[in-house]
C-alpha cells in the first residue's frame, strides 16, 4: 500500500534550538582508574542494544548494566570497567579513533584509550538519557536523548529540544534524519521537519532509520516496515523493525516484532535485494525467538551478521550461529535454531 506525502509538519514551536551554547567543563565522575579492564573468553550476558565495528575490525557492544565490550576475534574486553555499572545503550568510534559510550542513566563518556571524559547536563548535554550517537561529515557528534538532540563540536554543545532521537543518520545530500517516537524527522541545517503520510497518519515509535544505496529512507514503526523515496511512503512489510541495516549485497536486514504491535515473537529477517522494490518483497526469517531476543544489527567486514539480544550477542555467518555466552548461560536458555 502506498501513501503520497501531501505536507510536512514544521516543529517550529516544539523542535527548536535551545538558547545559546554552553561551554563544556569536563569531569571524571565515578571513574576508578585503579580497576583493570575485565577480559573474558565469553561475551556480555546482559541486554545488548547496539553492535558496532571499529577501524581495526574489532566488534564493539554496549551492554546495559554489563559494560562496553570490545571483541578482537579471541577475547572480550570490558573497556568500561573503570566506569562501573551503567545502563549503556550505544557506542561509537569517531574519526580520531576515540570511543563514545551512551548511557540512559548518566549521560555520555568519551574514551581516548587512556582516560575518560564524562559529559552530562552539567556540561551542556540536553538530557542525561542518551539513546544514540552519530558523527556527521563535518565531525560534529550528535546525541539523541530523552529530552532532545545535542550537537557537540569538540568545544561546546548546541541543543535542539524535541522528543529525542532513537537513531540518527546523514543522507547523501547532507540532511540529518532522526528516528523518534513521533516518526521520522529530517533536519536540513535550518529546519526540522516531521514526516506524515497522505492521510495525516503519524508514525509512532520509530527506533531505527537508514538510507539504502538508491537513496530511499527505510524505517519501522508500530505498524510495520516503511520505505520513503522523497515523495511517497510504501509499506514494505507488516513486520516490525527495531533495527535496520543494508548489507554489501543490498539486502535489508531487520530485527523486531513479527506481528506488531502486540506480537510476542521477534525475529532476525532478511529482505532479498532483487525484490526490495517489488509489490511483495521476498523476506526470509533467519531466526525467531521471544520478545526483544533480537536487537541491534551489524554486518562485519567479513560479511557475517552480528546481533544483540536481551541476553547477549550472537554471530550468523550465513550457515551457522555462534552464541558467545558462557556454557552455563547457553544451558539456561534454549539455543536459537536457524530456519
Amino acid at each position: 500500500m502506498k501513501y503520497v506525502l501531501i505536507y510536512n509538519f514544521f516543529l517550529l514551536s516544539v523542535f527548536h534550538p535551545a538558547c545559546g551554547q554552553k561551554p563544556t567543563e569536563t569531569h571524571q565522575d565515578n571513574i576508578n582508574y585503579s580497576i583493570k579492564d575485565t577480559v573474558t573468553s565469553y561475551g556480555p550476558y546482559r541486554m545488548v542494544r547496539h553492535v558496532r565495528q571499529d577501524r581495526k575490525g574489532n566488534i564493539l557492544f554496549a551492554a546495559s548494566w554489563g559494560g562496553v565490550f570490545r571483541y578482537d576475534g579471541k577475547s572480550f574486553t570490558n573497556i568500561a570497567s573503570k566506569i562501573g555499572s551503567r545502563r549503556f545503550w550505544n557506542v561509537l568510534e569517531d574519526r580520531h579513533g576515540n570511543l563514545w559510550f551512551a548511557s540512559t542513566d548518566s549521560g555520555v563518556y568519551h574514551y581516548n584509550g587512556k582516560s575518560f571524559q564524562h559529559f552530562t547536563t552539567r556540561e551542556g548535554l540536553v538530557n542525561n538519557v542518551v539513546f544514540s550517537i552519530y558523527e556527521d561529515r563535518a565531525g560534529n557528534i550528535w546525541f539523541g536523548t530523552g529530552g532532545g538532540v545535542s550537537r557537540y563540536d569538540g568545544k561546546s554543545f548546541q541543543n535542539f529540544i524535541h522528543n529525542g532521537g532513537n537513531s540518527i543518520m546523514e543522507d547523501k545530500t547532507g540532511k540529518l534524519w532522526f528516528a523518534t517516537g513521533d516518526g521520522p524527522c529530517v533536519y536540513d541545517g535550518k529546519t526540522f521537519t516531521t514526516l506524515k503520510n497522505a492521510a495525516g497518519r503519524v508514525f509512532k515509535n520509530v527506533w531505527s532509520i537508514i538510507e539504502d544505496k538508491k537513496g530511499s529512507i527505510w524505517f519501522g514503526d508500530t505498524d510495520g516496515l516503511w520505505r520513503y523515496d522523497g515523495s511517497t511512503f510504501t509499506k514494505v512489510s507488516e513486520r516490525g523493525a527495531y533495527a535496520i541495516i543494508e548489507d554489501k549485497k543490498g539486502n535489508i536486514w531487520t530485527t523486531g516484532d513479527v506481528n506488531p504491535p502486540a506480537g510476542q515473537v521477534w525475529a532476525l529477517s532478511r529482505y532479498e535485494a532483487k525484490s526490495l522494490y517489488d509489490k511483495k518483497p521476498v523476506v526470509r526469517e533467519i531466526i525467531s525467538g521471544g520478545v526483544m531476543d533480537f536487537l541491534g544489527i551489524l554486518e562485519a567486514n567479513d560479511g557475517s551478521i552480528w546481533f544483540g539480544s536481551g541476553g547477549g550477542v550472537y554471530r550468523y555467518d550465513g550457515k551457522a550461529l555462534t552464541d558467545f555466552r558462557t556454557k552455563e548461560d547457553q544451558q539456561l536458555k534454549p539455543y536459537y535454531r536457524l530456519k
